[in-house]
């Protein structure tokens, strides 16, 4: 269930931002005047949360993009296996496997504290505490 809606144009560079029911963060923007029979352009480049894929869109400056609700939390590793680790979260206890991203691996050891984010019900591992 995404917090708000915004507009195109009331997007800013570090903003997160859902597509096609994705987290994206905003890398670069770019809005274009208005033309005399014409509506502003909003240009974009968004980077995934998730993954790394990366979109390049424009749109028309009144689209509007939902706003993730992003849900940061702690969490303890109780075993590293290849590239997912088992992690228990600090407040609920609750045990479950994140994928561990391509930055962190090798410093991800067991007992070791992360912080989580909950994108829209997808999981990662954002950095170590």
């Amino acid at each position: 269930m995404p917090l708000k809606i915004i507009n195109a144009t009331e997007m800013r560079v570090g903003s997160y931002i859902l597509i096609d029911g994705e987290g994206y963060v905003i890398k670069s923007l770019d809005v274009s005047k208005t033309g005399k029979h014409g509506h502003a352009k909003v240009r974009f480049e968004a980077n995934s949360l998730t993954g790394g894929k990366k979109k390049v869109l424009v749109v028309p400056g009144h689209e509007r993009f939902d706003v993730p609700m992003i849900d940061k939390r702690k969490a303890q590793i109780l075993s590293v296996m290849g590239d997912k680790a088992s992690v228990m979260d600090s407040e609920n206890y609750e045990n479950f496997e994140l994928d561990i991203p391509e930055e962190l691996k090798g410093q991800i050891k067991d007992g070791m504290t992360v912080e989580y984010w909950d994108v829209e019900g997808q999981k990662i591992i954002k950095r170590t505490l």
